[in-house]
């Protein structure tokens, strides 16, 4: 199994995979703040997929370079603050990242809890290298459950 440890393997060698996979994350939010459209879609596997916080699929690295070049022009987006949640391995090259993450709108100084997400993240090794398979982006709504949203929202100010 691919969590499993070699004992020949130095603490850094066992969990570099893991902190591997948590930079590939954090980048894909730098780069979503930075407002580059083809730095963000860099991340991502020729194929790679996107679900939107919308709902909106963007489907391989040309399209969502395209749609993001798009959203960046026509709107002043907001900052994501991430945190990760956990990094489990498939396989040794296969990776599935869950996180929650909040927004300060340009001009803000706090998180906007209406639009608070969790995330999931697919990465793949290929060729040595971590890619984004699968990016999915949903909003943390917790219909009829404000106390939750209250609570990732307090979490999510520690970030700041």
């Amino acid at each position: 199994m691919a969590n499993n440890t070699n004992n020949s393997q130095t603490p850094q060698q066992v969990h570099k995979p893991d902190r591997e996979v948590r930079s590939l994350y954090q980048e894909l939010l730098n780069r979503w703040n930075q407002r580059s459209a083809e730095g963000y879609a860099e991340l991502f596997s020729e194929d790679g997929n996107v679900i939107g916080f919308d709902g909106s699929p963007m489907n391989g690295r040309q399209e969502i370079a395209a749609e993001l070049r798009q959203i960046f022009a026509d709107h002043q987006t907001a900052t994501y603050f991430g945190k990760v949640r956990e990094v489990r391995f498939v396989t040794s090259d296969v990776a599935v990242l869950r996180a929650v993450t909040g927004m300060v709108s340009s001009g803000e100084s706090d998180i906007n809890p209406a639009v608070n997400a969790v995330q999931t993240l697919v990465a793949a090794k290929h060729e040595g290298r971590w890619r984004i398979e699968v990016f999915q982006n949903t909003p943390a709504a917790y219909h009829g459950r404000p106390e939750l949203a209250e609570k990732l929202t307090q979490e999510l100010r520690e970030l700041l």
